[in-house]
């Protein structure tokens, strides 16, 4: 957690500093070679709080006064005066107990993991790149377009009205795809982005700095029902593409075939989407990862995958000069990953689109039911610009809110419904042959084999200080095991979900997602884990850390079969998701629907819907190249429509 920041106050009080200071010490001592955690980890999150939004401060400092509750019930005092051993036994004691304090328990280490763990000493005697700077090859130029037609919003005087002819909200898979297909065909285009521009110079490679510029509310961005689900989505040019794993994937053809006969969709096929999907995969460079970074990681889990006689292979990706810094996640220091923000972006703004950053699209403006342009929120001043349409594009969480705050696609009483998120696992190995995966790409292989069955498994490689974080082990096992990094293995797996949740407007504007796991996506995941452990063992593992309350390891059949028989629920896993789609829906009934076939909401012409939250079902595989082609084609229609 590499955050630095002027002399202040601190956001915590004296005691809560010392509160955090006993726990840091407790969960990570010193071992054989990583120094332990101290008051050093209290002065980092202190100062990366400082710079998020207050909220977040303030639900963090409760964890602490709930964690010291605690401590005065079981020990008559407060847990600064407990000793290490006894601090720990209480942390353990919350480890196991209750899905309540076990999330708050995680809430509250997860910071002070990463804090610890971002250290260039402890980097380096992992092997690791991360932290080693500079990692970006050579001087980043500015090219000419840049400067002419990049503006922040803080540079548009107030009130002022800009006309033209389309207006897009969001620079993600959706809204940049739109505008360079719009602007490429003579539209005149605005591009609206809340997040700013940034370059690979600005991409570090400390995961907290990067969390706080480039994600949303610092990647705290949560689902809430039978189980508490990160959904970290992006807040910079380029929006959620600029720090995913590049994965891309074409919807499988029975995906389009359920369009077709539960949504009406009957233009949709695999042909007919083909055409699209080529063209958006040749300006991404869409290629199968080169072998020699496909890394450790890849290697065992073939070596599993053969063992057992399953289909497996690398994962094609939008990064065709990857060199295996394993950096996706966090903004490609090289400009490898072909995100929108270095690929459609630009082509748009070459081809005379403009481009406004820091800007928040507050309100559409519609005359006679039509949308007509986007009043604009920067700070405390507002502008104005007004457009023969307007496309929204700011992701399935942020969408419906929109729409919503202006009134529109609301008739069928589908908008923010419908959500699905892919909810996701991830599994350690640790083996007795080095591994190396921070120096690989961290998502560059797959198993098919259960695909068919709504489960497809995909790498998962952190970062010293996010593995750390996503570890639920405290104390000397917690440093053993990371002081292990290069044997450490790391894998996952999403689930093509049938639950489905829904997004509201929640307090300050955030949306409020609420999502409950069905019986038969708990048994996916359930199943999921069994296989990945599988594969692990089979490809030579020492043990496989499941991440399942109960589980610490597994280290053979009789622990297969015991995780086999056990009773799990959907808080026993510890659950992510990455792709949130479905809460504006395409339909070719406006009554169980928000957007029609060409991606027009149903009761506003002239507004559009070119992101995720369009995409009526789970697309079984990493979205981002069906929500490109969807844009691809929506746009060329609309701009024939523009005339």
């Amino acid at each position: 957690m590499r955050v630095t920041a002027p002399a202040r106050r601190s956001i915590f009080s004296s005691g809560e500093r010392e509160t955090l200071a006993a726990v840091a010490r407790a969960s990570m001592p010193a071992g054989r070679v990583f120094r332990g955690a101290g008051v050093d980890c209290v002065d980092k999150i202190d100062n990366f709080m400082a710079l998020g939004p207050p909220a977040v401060a303030q639900a963090y400092r409760g964890l602490i006064w709930a964690l010291d509750a605690a401590a005065l019930l079981h020990h008559r005092r407060r847990l600064k005066s407990l000793g290490d051993a006894e601090v720990l036994s209480l942390l353990e004691r919350w480890r196991h107990a209750d899905y309540g304090r076990r999330t708050m328990l995680r809430l509250l280490t997860l910071p002070l993991k990463m804090a610890h763990f971002n250290d260039a000493a402890m980097y380096a005697t992992v092997g690791c790149k991360f932290g080693t700077l500079p990692i970006a090859s050579g001087a980043v130029e500015k090219p000419r377009y840049l400067s002419e037609r990049v503006m922040p919003a803080a540079d548009v005087p107030a009130n002022e009205t800009l006309e033209c002819d389309v207006v897009v909200i969001g620079t993600g898979a959706g809204g940049a795809v739109a505008a360079r297909e719009l602007a490429e065909r003579g539209c005149a285009v605005v591009m609206l982005e809340e997040g700013e521009y940034f370059t690979r110079a600005d991409f570090t490679g400390h995961a907290a700095e990067m969390q706080r510029k480039l994600y949303r509310d610092m990647g705290a961005t949560i689902a809430v029902g039978n189980a508490s689900i990160p959904i970290p989505i992006g807040k910079t040019v380029g929006g959620t593409t600029t720090i995913n794993s590049g994965t891309c994937y074409r919807a499988p053809a029975r995906i389009f075939e359920s369009w077709r006969d539960k949504h009406g969709l009957a233009d949709f096929s695999a042909e007919h989407m083909a055409p699209y999907y080529e063209r958006v995969e040749e300006v991404l460079g869409v290629a199968e990862t080169e072998a020699r970074y496909v890394g450790g990681v890849g290697r065992v889990i073939a070596r599993g995958c053969d063992a057992l006689g399953y289909k497996h292979k690398a994962l094609r990706r939008n990064a065709p000069a990857c060199d295996g810094q394993g950096l996706c996640c966090f903004g490609c220091p090289t400009d490898a990953k072909r995100s929108t923000n270095v690929s459609y972006v630009p082509l748009a703004l070459k081809a005379g689109a403009q481009l406004i950053t820091g800007a928040r699209a507050d309100r559409i403006l519609t005359d006679g039911g039509r949308a007509t342009g986007v009043e604009v929120r920067a700070g405390k001043q507002r502008f104005t610009v007004r457009a023969r349409a307007v496309v929204v594009a700011c992701g399935s969480l942020l969408t419906p809110l929109l729409l919503e705050r202006s009134k529109l696609g609301t008739s069928s009483g589908e908008l923010g419904k419908n959500l699905s998120i892919h909810p996701a696992v991830a599994a350690l190995a640790l083996y007795d042959e080095v591994i190396d995966g921070t120096n690989a790409v961290p998502q560059g292989y797959s198993i098919e084999e259960f695909h068919d069955e709504g489960i497809l498994f995909e790498g998962a490689f952190a970062p010293l200080d996010i593995g750390a974080a996503q570890s639920p082990l405290l104390g000397a096992k917690l440093v053993e095991l990371l002081e292990d990094y290069k044997r450490l293995a790391c894998f996952g797996f999403m689930i093509e979900d049938t639950s489905r949740g829904r997004v509201r407007p929640g307090p300050g504007g955030r949306p409020l997602i609420t999502y409950w796991m069905n019986r038969h996506d708990v048994a996916r995941l359930k199943r999921g884990v069994e296989i990945l452990s599988r594969v692990y063992l089979a490809g030579g593992a020492r043990f496989v850390m499941p991440q399942v309350n109960g589980f610490d390891q597994l280290r053979g059949e009789a622990d297969l079969e015991r995780f086999r028989r056990a009773k799990v629920s959907a808080r026993d896993f510890e659950i992510s998701a990455y792709h949130p789609l479905g809460t504006a829906r395409m339909g070719r009934d406006p009554r169980r629907s928000v957007v029609g076939a060409d991606q027009q909401v149903h009761d506003a012409p002239g507004l559009y819907v070119m992101d995720g939250s369009a995409v009526p079902t789970s697309p079984a595989v990493n979205p981002q190249m069906t929500i490109m082609a969807l844009a691809t084609r929506a746009s060329q229609r609309l701009a024939d429509r523009l005339g």
